[in-house]
């Protein structure tokens, strides 16, 4: 008929390149956040820095979570159209929320975040040591400079005459054959799936067996799991402080604790409920 349209639209392109983008503005700051303190922190104090920023990372989706639920309850076409005229609620399965909000905020939150970055020095003293005297500091920094102008020569001439990808192979084949590396590596891509699927789907169950609306499920995720992180991640650094546990000992406690955690999980097979009825799935139409 003339009034059906094929759906179809260009603006999912927008949200894929600004996802990339976020990508590449976030991707950095673990490594080189991470590189940062160890070089100029000390040895006994750098586990207590990196749960600090571990637990800066479970508090962003904390709050994100929350902001979540809240433009859930709005409408998606808040400001466009009245509270009034709109007949539906946030409980209904055509309610779609204000999605878009939550990121315009947060690209606007980030961008204020990104500010102070431009300010931090390019070296610090380490901790704990004294600071050098200015006339030794200012000798050291002509051969400094004289190194870095060397090194990024090199790399240009590198990078010209294509040596670049031959020395780049090795290089990788060695992280491939490093075996707790890619041990770490495979630990890694296991927590963050099973923390994804929990993120994913999570939700949807509980609306489906609970009746819960999106932005309460949304509410509940956060409110219920990722605190916990918050306090496992600073409380585990703060033991490692305290006790100077080194790396053998670390990896122990990491993988009794790890195991005892996957026991609790194992143990929610048994949590079953009743499945909904859905019309077209457990039942009939009719």
């Amino acid at each position: 008929t003339e009034c059906e349209k094929e759906p179809g639209s260009l603006l999912w392109i927008f949200v894929m390149v600004g996802n990339i983008v976020r990508g590449m503005g976030e991707t950095p700051i673990m490594p080189l956040g991470i590189s940062y303190l160890e070089d100029f922190a000390k040895a006994g104090n750098s586990p207590f820095y990196l749960a600090c920023l571990h637990t800066a990372t479970v508090i962003g989706p904390f709050l994100g979570l929350l902001l979540a639920s809240f433009c859930a309850e709005l409408f998606v076409d808040i400001g466009s159209i009245g509270a009034d005229e709109v007949t539906i609620t946030a409980t209904d399965a055509r309610w779609v929320g204000a999605w878009w909000l939550g990121i315009l905020i947060c690209a606007l939150l980030n961008l204020l975040v990104a500010i102070p970055f431009w300010f931090l020095p390019k070296s610090l003293v380490k901790e704990g040591e004294t600071r050098e005297p200015e006339e030794a500091a200012e000798k050291s920094v002509a051969p400094l400079q004289e190194n870095d102008n060397n090194e990024t020569k090199q790399t240009i001439i590198t990078l010209t005459h294509g040596i670049f990808i031959p020395d780049f192979i090795p290089f990788l084949k060695a992280l491939l054959h490093n075996p707790v590396y890619m041990l770490f590596i495979c630990i890694t891509v296991l927590q963050f799936s099973a923390f994804d699927g929990m993120i994913s789907f999570l939700p949807k169950y509980l609306e489906q067996q609970f009746g819960k609306s999106a932005s309460d499920a949304i509410f509940l995720i956060g409110v219920y799991n990722l605190p916990v992180l918050c306090v496992g991640y600073f409380s585990g650094g703060l033991f490692m402080k305290k006790f100077k546990i080194n790396i053998y000992q670390a990896a122990n406690i990491a993988f009794w604790v790890s195991l005892l955690e996957y026991l609790l999980y194992f143990a929610a097979y048994w949590t079953v409920c009743d499945t909904s009825p859905v019309a077209g799935l457990t039942v009939s139409y009719q």
